[in-house]
């Protein structure tokens, strides 16, 4: 809001609407000029009684009327004796109700909040007040006005008033003098300042701060900033150099720096082949214990689980089923081992091999847990293996701690009391997730992972199915022979030839593989929006909402899936009177659209057609926004059989999702899946993330692009190295004597 928009409005608080103390967020309504105003906005421990100056400006709400929204709002306490009993009466301090407050005023008068603040144990004079009592009240009070000051403080800084709150939770009373000492304490864990932003902060602050601060919370902000590029450490020297960039500063300061880090314990070094690597501690941490573990469990192997030699042969006539060499030995090492990675590409028999473990598991008396690492591929797993499944967070029974971070209440004081668990979708899972489910499980408990290893690495840090399968110390079976084709199919065919680093055989005769050329990005997102908003339907009729899926390598560009949303929401669902809309991120949602969760939540509520109902919706849902009612600020979407409600902060989990990128998309799969290629950021065009879109369509697949552009991907192989440690930790673990 600029100062021009802005409106003064001063007077005193008469009564709390609505509150929410976890945000600050406030509803009151205030006396100013003789008038009754309803004022909204983030203003936490704001109480009746109070004198206050908002500044802001007048909106009208669609239900309750004109309201003043509050930008920015200073506080006095109140003054005289009627408002402090107003003010005290109102709950405003911990302690004190309606008869007490009158006691205190009618002892002390206007000086009542003062004596409160400098003279408490003089709160005992007062019948049914005790000294301890008396402190409780005057500690209370003095941390509500700590409170304030530190929010009025920091708004000097550009500081919001929900950021202050939470800066106030993490730091204390003395946040400012924290601050003022080191800005970059905004970057650390509860808070989650950028770095660039606590950088700006530290040029307006009076005090110089000293070098070594800004160089540390560089160091820390590179490694935070390549978690999310998959590497669970970086090379030390190549850490320096990076950070040195970032901070304009000699490699050797800090490499200085660093090494105090580590004395320190802000990080953890490791040698692996001969280099030394730097981790953020939490993360060194969760590799350790996962290689530690899996070495465990490579010693101590449950009981071996005995078949008749006759039973497989059985179970293959009762079924239908043929195995070849590999998938029985797959389903013997399940038997007879503690742990085993099954992986293999699309049609090779991971599920068939699958179904006869989990058959022949059932059949010894076990209790087996099946696990995903996201919604859609947990109730894929359940449709493919016929059982129950469920996402790992639900297996674990996540749970949020005071600081919203994420924990689980299985762990290895509350473990799970499964015999076996399997895992599908390995791919998809980082190295922190793992951990949890190793820290779950009894070491008796046999293990069961299966994943595509040529599939994109999970979105989080770490490569744990490829780090087990380069261990070479677990038990791996890599099924290769393709079994689900036919004459006239190309999707499965294609996916292989393309991981084999060929170019997909185009025939023109396929029913389900189709390359259709358009050498502009332009051209090639009109293309797309004619193929699913009208072309594919009529030919095929296949659903926009329901059976088609655009994919695209990026977010960003003309091919990308933010431009893509906004064309085809612009065909598919335009703007109507009749359907109202949301904004949030940046984008609009409207009644009709496809919209995708885009993390997981197990606090939304659902209910289903048959009137059951549950929490927890889990990233990589796909539903259609029913109703938007922004009267109450909640939305509903309906995901298959169940509509969840969302309310306040919760919509911003969800996005449009007429499109979306292939990393998104892993764990799903769709029956017609439509995929330009055209203007693809170059770290984007490899190999692998086209063989992982392929692997997403189940009936039909366009590519629209040109032969060179198809080439350029299949021909790169450089996959987007990830530094990790779990491999070597593993090995060393298994075989103290390897050295790296």
């Amino acid at each position: 809001m600029s100062q021009t928009e802005a409106e003064i409005l001063k007077g005193t608080v008469e009564s709390i609407t609505y509150r929410n103390d976890e945000n600050g967020y406030c509803v009151f309504e205030l006396s100013a000029n003789g008038e009754l105003v309803t004022a909204v906005g983030i203003m936490p421990f704001i109480h009746a009684g109070e004198q206050v100056v908002l500044q802001g400006a007048y909106t009208v709400h669609p239900t309750y009327g004109p309201q003043f929204k509050v930008e920015q709002c200073e506080r006095s306490l109140p003054a005289t004796s009627a408002a402090v009993l107003r003010y005290l009466a109102s709950g405003a301090v911990r302690g004190i109700g309606p008869v007490t407050a009158q006691h205190i005023v009618e002892r002390f008068g206007d000086d009542a909040l003062k004596i409160i603040e400098t003279q408490p144990e003089r709160l005992s004079e007062i019948k049914g007040i005790s000294m301890s009592k008396a402190m409780k009240i005057s500690e209370d009070f003095m941390r509500q006005f700590g409170v304030r000051e530190v929010m009025l403080k920091l708004s000097e800084l550009q500081i919001t008033a929900s950021e202050a709150l939470r800066i106030y939770k993490k730091l204390g009373a003395t946040s400012v003098e924290k601050i003022s000492e080191n800005p970059y304490r905004l970057c650390s864990e509860g808070i989650g300042f950028g770095f660039e932003r606590a950088d700006e902060i530290a040029k307006h602050l009076q005090n110089s701060v000293p070098l070594q601060y800004r160089i540390k919370a560089g160091i820390e902000y590179v490694l935070r900033h390549n978690l999310r590029n998959g590497h669970t450490c970086l090379p030390a020297d190549k850490l320096c150099q990076t950070a040195a960039m970032l901070l304009q500063v000699e490699p050797e300061e800090t490499m200085r720096v660093l090494h105090d880090m580590q004395a320190n314990g802000d990080v953890t070094a490791a040698t692996l082949h001969d280099a030394q690597f730097i981790f953020l501690p939490f993360m060194y941490k969760a590799e350790r214990n996962c290689a530690n573990r899996i070495a465990l469990m490579l010693q101590v192997p449950p009981a071996e689980i005995p078949i008749h030699k006759n039973r497989l042969s059985q179970f293959e006539n009762d079924n239908g089923i043929l195995y070849d060499g590999r998938q029985r030995e797959a389903i013997g090492s399940a038997l007879s081992k503690g742990i085993l990675v099954l992986t293999g590409g699309p049609g090779t028999g991971k599920t068939t091999t699958l179904n006869a473990i989990i058959s022949l598991l059932e059949e010894a008396g076990c209790n087996i847990a099946l696990a995903a690492p996201t919604g859609r591929a947990a109730k894929r797993m359940s449709e493919l293996t016929g059982r129950e499944a469920q996402t790992l967070h639900r297996l674990l029974e996540v749970e949020w701690g005071d600081d919203d971070r994420q924990q689980f209440k299985r762990n290895e004081d509350n473990p799970l009391e499964n015999d076996v668990i399997v895992v599908d979708e390995l791919s998809m899972i980082d190295v922190q997730l793992f951990d949890a489910l190793l820290r779950a499980m009894t070491v008796h408990c046999r293990l069961i992972l299966v994943g595509d290893v040529d599939q994109l690495p999970s979105v989080g840090a770490g490569n744990v199915l490829n780090d087990l399968i380069a261990s070479d110390v677990v038990p791996v079976v890599r099924l290769e022979r393709i079994f689900r084709q036919s004459d006239d199919s190309l999707i499965v065919t294609n996916a292989h030839r393309v991981i084999q680093g060929e170019m997909p055989e185009i025939n023109n005769k396929s029913r389900d593989f189709f390359v259709i050329e358009k050498r502009s990005a332009a051209a090639a997102a009109e293309l797309v929006g004619e193929l699913y908003c009208q072309r594919l339907s009529k030919a095929y009729g296949f659903s926009p909402l329901s059976n088609i899926q655009v994919l695209c390598p990026s977010r960003k560009r003309t091919s990308g899936s933010v431009n893509l949303n906004n064309l085809l929401q612009a065909q598919i669902n335009p703007p109507d009177k009749h359907r109202r809309e949301v904004r949030r991120n940046g984008f609009i949602m409207r009644e009709g659209d496809k919209v995708m969760q885009i993390r997981n939540n197990y606090d939304i509520y659902w209910q289903k057609d048959d009137g059951t109902d549950g929490t927890g919706v889990f990233n990589g849902d796909i539903g259609l926004l029913l109703q938007v009612d922004n009267v109450n600020s909640c939305v509903k979407v309906k995901f298959d059989d169940k509509v969840a409600t969302y309310t306040g902060e919760e919509i911003d989990d969800l996005e449009l999702s007429y499109a979306v990128t292939v990393h998104k998309s892993q764990g799903n799969e769709f029956d017609c899946v439509i995929l330009p290629v055209t203007d693809v950021p170059p770290p984007l065009c490899y190999r692998n993330l086209l063989y992982t879109a392929i692997t997403r369509a189940k009936k039909m697949l366009v590519l629209i692009g040109t032969q060179n552009d198809i080439r350029r991907m299949v021909e790169n192989n450089k996959k987007s190295r990830r530094y990790t440690a779990f491999s070597d930790f593993l090995s060393a673990a298994v075989q103290p004597g390897v050295s790296f």
